[in-house]
């Protein structure tokens, strides 16, 4: 059999890495990746045309969640009471509610741009921490849950060892996260036989708190980490940056740096409280830095340092993380937004005159994105994945905008829809605002969590 003929589009125009492009070509090969083209005779995409967004950090369970936790408790609420009623939540949920869950979920992504999820998944084993009969059950809902949406995976499972920084065991309520460091490592050759086009295996630590030195540095030093994607959560609370000091000597970011070599396959999580010195470090590591502004105001966590990073030239990126908000779009409006109201100024992202905070804040999560997933994509040039959105051109919101004014426009004039259709992979996922399986998704979610409101 011959080569299958590239199928060609043609967009009025594409958003590339230096801007815009007019009447720029593109062609998908049968694997989903983009291949040289010319605009004559293809078919029309739409008037503006982006790169879908890499969502760079998800628990995916934490959808069913959102909203649950919103009601004053007995003390100050915090990060570490909401993470209470987190425990509770998970307790109920095996791998075809996991599945479920994130098939809705993924689905919502896929609506809003984003085009391919890393999933920081520590949800492995049973409630009482016994493994389920094949181990891998829960990873594998998620995999199939990925398939089923549509949306490109990088699936991370979690490395999660003790319950604080002094090496306390894991609660009950924690124990079906955890993994010694052998089982971990088979976990993970398990999973690497399911890799393709659309799946990439890495690892995540779960914190400097939950993963003891040595089993950091095994892990590390393993034939599992080699070129692959590393993810940690890292500085997200003040009362982290306390306990590591007081036990490690050293604020998290900087006894990272100091002990393992941190790179471009490295992203950190939150790093939301940064000495001057560790904004400098991380930025000069190429390693990203991957904000969730959203969860990150909902937990009360605190505000990344943005001007100084990007003063540094630091990488940066975007997720959904515990999805209270489920949008590439608000996740960078709320990154500026938090910036203004903390410094009374406007358009903080932008460093220098002239400069679009919606197109410095885009191109960046689209680079910063594609590193931590690991994969091509976040851009659309040859050689990458078919990853994109078509903008609705017939949205009031985008009447009269141009070249200068389309990203501003779409990050920052409303909240009405408009990504009208998302390919990933070279397949439509979304045509006309809609899901190719969005009802029966949805269906099941609903039937799920009617049952897990009754349990």
């Amino acid at each position: 059999m011959g080569a299958t003929i590239p199928t060609h589009y043609v967009a009025d125009r594409l958003w590339t890495a230096q801007g815009w492009s007019r009447d720029a070509g593109l062609a998908v090969d049968d694997r989903g990746y983009l291949v040289g083209a010319s605009a004559a005779g293809a078919e029309r995409l739409g008037h503006w045309v982006l790169p879908g967004m890499p969502n760079l950090h998800s628990h995916a369970f934490q959808r069913a969640m959102a909203g649950l936790a919103e009601r004053k408790g007995k003390s100050d609420d915090s990060f570490w009471t909401w993470r209470e009623t987190m425990y509770a939540f998970a307790a109920a949920i095996g791998p075809e509610e996991l599945k479920a869950i994130a098939a809705q979920l993924y689905v919502e992504m896929l609506k809003s741009g984003y085009t391919q999820v890393c999933e920081f998944h520590y949800l492995h084993h049973q409630p009482d921490g016994t493994p389920y009969a094949q181990p891998e059950a829960m990873s594998l809902a998620l995999i199939e849950a990925a398939r089923e949406a549509g949306i490109t995976l990088t699936l991370l499972p979690v490395l999660y060892m003790s319950g604080g920084f002094d090496g306390r065991p894991l609660t009950p309520r924690q124990c079906r996260f955890g993994h010694d460091v052998p089982s971990y490592l088979r976990l993970l050759e398990a999973l690497r036989a399911h890799e393709n086009e659309k799946l990439r295996i890495g690892i995540a630590l779960h914190s400097l708190r939950a993963v003891p030195e040595q089993a950091l540095q095994s892990v590390l030093a393993s034939d599992a980490a080699r070129d692959c994607p590393i993810h940690i959560h890292i500085a997200e609370q003040i009362g982290e940056v306390q306990d590591c000091l007081a036990t490690r000597g050293a604020r998290p970011v900087e006894w990272l740096f100091d002990h393992a070599e941190v790179n471009a396959r490295w992203t950190l999580v939150h790093a939301t409280h940064l000495s001057a010195q560790e904004t400098s470090r991380l930025a000069r590591s190429g390693a990203v830095a991957g904000l969730c502004p959203t969860t990150e105001a909902n937990l009360g966590d605190g505000l990344f340092p943005l001007a100084d990073y990007l003063d540094a030239q630091g990488t940066l990126g975007v997720g959904s993380d515990s999805h209270i908000s489920v949008s590439p779009v608000e996740e960078l409006r709320w990154l500026e937004y938090g910036q203004r109201l903390s410094t009374r100024h406007r358009n903080i992202a932008a460093r220098h005159q002239g400069d679009s905070v919606g197109e410095t804040l885009w191109r960046a999560a689209l680079r910063g994105g594609a590193l931590s997933a690991g994969l091509p994509v976040g851009e659309l040039r040859e050689g990458a994945r078919a990853d994109l959105l078509v903008l609705d051109d017939r949205a009031p919101l985008l009447a009269a905008r141009d070249e200068r004014s389309v990203i501003d426009s779409f990050l920052f004039a409303g909240n009405a829809a408009l990504v009208r259709d998302v390919m990933v992979g070279g397949e439509w996922v979304v045509r006309h605002f809609m899901h190719r399986d969005e009802e029966r998704i949805a269906a099941r979610y609903r039937s799920t969590m009617e049952r897990l409101a009754q349990q």
